[in-house]
């Protein structure tokens, strides 16, 4: 089993599909005001670090980190696609991109999940990683359908230990 993380810089097909699904995933889950998942032409914006996800070549999976502040990022379209649920795509990723966030300088990471069940699966891989609830940040509005959360970033040990093709 081959995973890959790798920084996306022009879309395709399969990445626009798997986003567009995305979208369509969040639907039910709160009105559209209170969903903020970007499309792919979002993603693929200069103050937006887009990465995908590959199991054996199939995109499992992808996250973004968009810019905020000069040292402090948000956390974006995290997903794994339903049939590599359960294998550490998500873990690895998050990884991942912290430690891109980490060796880039960057002090703080926030993101904004739904506060339903569909995304307790979520909100568990965030808090195992240490990030922890605050306010809303950005352009942000308290919201009962979102949750906030942050984490503070340590600097990277070495740049060097970062392993990932970007």
């Amino acid at each position: 089993m081959t995973l890959t993380i790798a920084r996306v810089r022009t879309g395709t097909p399969e990445l626009s599909g798997f986003l567009a699904d995305h979208l369509r995933d969040l639907e039910p889950t709160a009105p559209p005001e209170s969903r903020h998942a970007r499309p792919l032409a979002a993603l693929l914006c200069p103050d937006v670090r887009l990465f995908a996800v590959t199991l054996d070549g199939v995109l499992a999976g992808t996250g973004a980190l968009a810019a905020l502040e000069p040292d402090h990022e948000e956390l974006k379209s995290m997903r794994t696609a339903p049939s590599f649920r359960g294998r550490g795509v998500a873990v690895a990723l998050l990884r991942a991109l912290l430690a891109d966030a980490r060796a880039r300088g960057i002090q703080r990471v926030s993101l904004e999940t739904g506060s339903s069940d569909f995304f307790r699966p979520a909100r568990r891989l965030y808090e195992r990683a240490g990030f922890r609830p605050s306010g809303p940040f950005g352009g942000y509005a308290p919201d009962p359908h979102s949750v906030f959360l942050t984490l503070a970033l340590a600097p990277a040990p070495d740049r060097a230990s970062v392993m990932m093709a970007g």
